[in-house]
């Protein structure tokens, strides 16, 4: 079966005055519904597919194959920013299990989150595959 289920990324720390924004298909960009200095946050929908043994992530903030499914969080250039930066910091899906898919499929009030640090070991924007994401069901 397929179902829509809440997505919501946590930036803490961002750099600041350097734009982050997450990807949409190749060029899109989605805003963050709130920011501040502490934190961004972004919240959307993904499509999951569960009718196979692991969830197969689709839909337009999905990207990479099948089994490496992640969502991109671009910075600076790549956020459409005129900037030394141009950074993506890719966001792993592959950690989220079924039994956190049915529990915000099942409850309206509860979101799949994750979160981590804004600002890379270098100083810049966080970049590449961001380690030790942690998926959470908790309420929106």
């Amino acid at each position: 079966m397929k179902f829509q289920i809440p997505i919501r990324i946590k930036v803490l720390d961002p750099l600041p005055n350097v734009a982050m924004l997450v990807q949409r298909g190749k060029d899109e960009l989605l805003p963050p519904n709130s920011k501040s200095a502490e934190q961004l946050v972004f919240d959307f929908e993904l499509t999951v597919d569960t009718t196979e043994t692991r969830p197969n992530f689709l839909g337009k903030y999905a990207q990479g194959p099948k089994v490496e499914r992640f969502v991109y969080v671009n910075s600076g250039t790549y956020a459409d920013q005129h900037s030394i930066w141009g950074r993506r910091a890719k966001i792993s899906l592959m950690t989220i299990t079924g039994d956190q898919i049915q529990a915000v499929v099942t409850n309206d009030s509860a979101v799949l989150q994750t979160e981590f640090n804004g600002v890379g070991r270098d100083g810049g924007p966080m970049c590449a595959s961001v380690k030790g994401i942690e998926w959470k069901v908790v309420k929106k």
